[in-house]
């Protein structure tokens, strides 16, 4: 796994929604955007699955996942890519679940982010290159 920096961190962070991309088993790719996520530490974010279909059966078939986060005051945009674990039990499930239904929806499972990743994904000379 790759730690983020607190400046990618701090992008990633403030971009609310989340979008996050995912494709399925055939390479079909999908993007939504997800409003119940955290960071668990620097190299991991739980996303609350309340509503997800395509994209639950996408990790379920495929564990890997994209997002992107973009500041434009900055002007600094990442890209991070990892894998997950899609959980319907434990630890973590039961804190997403609660976490969930204290803003009275459903936390059907889990989405746990493992960074492996990190892009720098604005305009410019650096554009795609790898940071960590």
């Amino acid at each position: 796994m790759v730690k983020l920096n607190p400046e990618v961190k701090e992008v990633i962070q403030n971009q609310k929604p989340l979008p996050i991309a995912t494709a399925d088993k055939n390479g079909k790719p999908n993007v939504i955007f997800v409003g119940m996520w955290k960071f668990i530490d620097d190299e991991t974010i739980m996303i609350v699955d309340n509503f997800l279909k395509k994209t639950a059966n996408n990790l379920k078939e495929n564990p890997k996942l994209s997002i992107v986060g973009y500041d434009g005051e900055s002007k600094k945009s990442y890209q991070v890519k990892g894998s997950v674990d899609y959980l319907e039990k434990g630890d973590r499930f039961e804190e997403a679940k609660s976490l969930a239904e204290s803003k009275k929806l459903p936390g059907k499972a889990v989405v746990i982010f493992h960074i492996e990743e990190v892009y720098d994904s604005i305009y410019g000379q650096h554009a795609g290159e790898q940071i960590a």
